[in-house]
């Protein structure tokens, strides 16, 4: 069964999808490098982010870093490129992860959703969130529902008329909606941030 043709027995989703381009999900290989930047990124603008990133792969000679080469990066120089203090010290968490217990794309693909959270948020400095991010669009996990997410928030309390303000209830409803959209919820998230960046007319 097509994604879409699962989603659309929710109404309000249908809207949303009805007329879009189906998304499809990839698969990355490092997923150390994938981790340090998405840390990077964190509390920045896309662009910004690029930049910063762009800055990072540049002192590699423009090529994806192996572990050890982030670990042998002295800390100033991680500064240099627009890291915060905090931010070079996670992307050297990660590294030092990596070397220690590995966290390559074969080891992880034999890993349940929820095993690889509790696995990658034992670094000092990966929460949740960004696991979740991780298991969408480096593993290309397709029941991934981030719920703490500030934009699938948002395009909800838009589409299905919730309210913030008791956060327990409205934890419950954002769970209680989206288990309706399992086994793909990543693609509901994807829909929901594509449509809250450029809504349609939805009447």
């Amino acid at each position: 069964m097509h994604y879409k043709e699962h989603l659309s027995k929710d109404r309000k989703l249908k809207k949303l999808i009805e007329g879009s381009e189906p998304h499809t999900l990839k698969k990355r290989k490092n997923i150390c490098n994938y981790l340090c930047a998405s840390i990077m990124s964190q509390q920045l603008s896309t662009k910004v982010a690029k930049v910063i990133h762009t800055r990072f792969i540049g002192l590699y000679g423009n090529k994806e870093p192996g572990a050890q080469q982030i670990i042998d990066t002295p800390h100033e120089q991680l500064r240099s490129i627009g890291l915060s203090n905090a931010k070079a010290n996670y992307v050297k968490n990660v590294a030092q992860f990596e070397l220690d217990h590995g966290m390559d794309h074969k080891k992880l693909n034999k890993m349940e959703n929820e095993e690889i959270i509790e696995y990658l948020t034992q670094i000092k400095g990966v929460g949740r969130w960004t696991v979740e991010m991780l298991l969408m669009f480096a593993l290309g996990r397709e029941d991934i529902f981030a719920i703490d997410d500030w934009g699938v928030q948002n395009a909800m309390i838009h589409l299905y008329k919730l309210d913030r303000e008791d956060k327990k209830k409205f934890r419950e409803d954002l769970l209680r909606i989206s288990k309706k959209w399992s086994p793909y919820r990543t693609y509901a998230c994807l829909h929901l941030w594509r449509w809250k960046d450029n809504p349609p007319e939805i009447k």
